[in-house]
């Protein structure tokens, strides 16, 4: 007798925690389970409302991923975590009140209250858990971006910067006494992201900065030019090495009208005289945007510049790159992250590199040249983008948003993110077009001064890209561009 009593007991015991646990994990679900239909049915009414609502607001990949480019969404998603956590808290609790009334519990001891405390235990991490991971990751998310990413601010037709010599904003005394106005350095940025403009084009910086190493030196400088209508794409690749750079109306110094030194070293220009940049943004970023928008021929509305030292830390969290090597790579000199000088060694072949090797194999160049590295540079980063896998991004999302901090710089402002989430899927990356304007074939003339560097036919330049713009399928037979898979993809047996 006393044996059935302590059985029915325990089942009287399991059965509000059952429910309980039924309703953290689906709220109604404990309820019907202790027999309270109606509101089991009701809950479970308020459920599919929630799921509607979620539908409705992330119905697919791009309203998702511009959900978590809004620092407001950022917000409002929090609060509703912070709600649906009470939410299922509740539903977990008047279930096993639910329960215990119809059992007519009574509080149980010894090993009873044992089992009762690992079950609240379990319960408690079914509950808190998922909302616990998704405020991290809300929290993260919201402090990479307004780390990062500025406010947008309007910009009017003309520049609005004071100079030495000026009598007002947005305009120049010249030595007779005339005042003329300063046409805009670099194209501003807009209400909407591509509102009046035919192209989108973002400046895609590398700094080569770190210790042992004075200044910034754009060593990698990429316009990804993005058409809002068609999807095409086109890439432009700068090498370091030109020089006498033709200087947009209203800039510069120099008695040549032109940036007379190397095109990679503009950054560190805009540091050492302020007064030559007039625009929009900092001196050294008016200086980059510029200049590369003169040797284009097209407007650049916005840049980014990512660190390439911090590349290491990204590469490392996502536990290396496999990468192809045509042939070995030897760098006697290589110059070391912490400033030192070291020998790099990678052999041909397929290779597993780590953050600091798939470095040195983006930049060294002293075994080949400026322009092999370019290519090299290309491949790494279109390895790193193939063999990121989801997860991984997840796992170490808070370490990568910790490096891209302290690595990137931008002018791209957080309400512009949205839209550029909203061109994600009309891009075919397998039919973007990329092009060098490296030598012989833009090379104009070598310095007559005796310093390094050589002189960008600009012209040829500007005709080029204006093809690739307009014809991207002409300008790949007529140029005999390559495609990306030929440079950096091993060999099929």
């Amino acid at each position: 007798m006393a044996s059935a009593t302590h059985s029915s007991s325990s089942s009287g015991a399991a059965r509000p925690l059952l429910a309980a646990f039924a309703s953290a994990l689906i709220p109604g679900t404990g309820q019907f389970l202790a027999g309270d239909r109606r509101k089991g049915r009701n809950l479970m009414i308020v459920n599919l409302a929630i799921i509607a609502v979620l539908v409705f607001f992330f119905h697919d990949k791009v309203s998702v991923l511009t959900a978590f480019v809004r620092p407001s969404s950022l917000a409002l998603m929090m609060i509703a975590n912070i709600g649906l956590l009470g939410y299922r808290i509740w539903a977990a609790d008047d279930a096993y009140r639910t329960a215990s009334a119809a059992a007519g519990q009574r509080t149980s001891t010894g090993a009873q209250g044992g089992a009762m405390l690992a079950a609240v235990a379990a319960m408690a991490f079914v509950l808190l858990t998922p909302h616990v991971v998704f405020g991290y990751y809300d929290l993260v998310q919201y402090s990479l971006l307004t780390s990062v990413f500025g406010e947008n601010e309007s910009a009017a037709d003309t520049t609005t910067t004071t100079v030495p010599g000026s009598t007002a904003a947005g305009s120049v005394t010249a030595s007779g006494g005339v005042t003329t106005t300063v046409a805009p350095a670099v194209a501003p940025p807009a209400a909407d992201l591509w509102e009046g403009e035919e192209r989108l084009n973002i400046l895609l910086l590398g700094g080569d900065f770190g210790a042992g190493r004075t200044g910034v030196r754009t060593d990698t400088m990429i316009t990804v030019s993005i058409d809002p209508e068609s999807g095409d794409v086109a890439m432009f690749s700068v090498p370091r090495n030109w020089t006498q750079a033709a200087l947009p109306e209203g800039m510069g110094v120099w008695d040549c009208d032109c940036y007379p030194e190397l095109i990679n070293e503009l950054w560190i220009a805009g540091e050492r005289y302020p007064e030559a940049f007039p625009g929009p943004g900092s001196p050294s970023e008016n200086a980059v945007k510029g200049v590369i928008s003169e040797f284009l021929g097209i407007p650049i509305h916005y840049y980014a510049m990512v660190n390439l030292d911090g590349f290491v830390d990204v590469v490392d969290s996502l536990g290396g790159v496999d990468i192809y090597v045509p042939e070995q790579v030897i760098d006697e000199d290589y110059p070391h992250e912490d400033g030192t000088v070291e020998r790099i060694e990678i052999d041909a072949g397929l290779q597993h590199l780590n953050g600091h090797l798939a470095l040195a194999y983006a930049r060294t160049r002293h075994q080949d040249s400026d322009y092999f590295r370019m290519n090299r540079q290309r491949c790494v980063i279109e390895a790193v983008m193939e063999q990121t896998e989801p997860t991984d991004l997840i796992l170490n999302f808070g370490s990568l948003a910790d490096v891209i901090k302290r690595s990137v710089t931008t002018d791209i402002a957080l309400d512009a993110l949205p839209d550029l989430v909203e061109l994600l899927p009309d891009i075919d990356r397998d039919a973007i077009v990329s092009i060098r304007f490296i030598p012989p074939d833009y090379h104009l003339k070598y310095r007559d001064d005796g310093k390094p560097g050589r002189i960008a036919n600009t012209d040829l330049v500007q005709e080029h890209v204006q093809l690739v713009i307009e014809d991207p399928e002409r300008a790949v037979v007529e140029l005999g561009l390559e495609n990306l898979d030929d440079v950096c993809a091993e060999p099929s047996a």
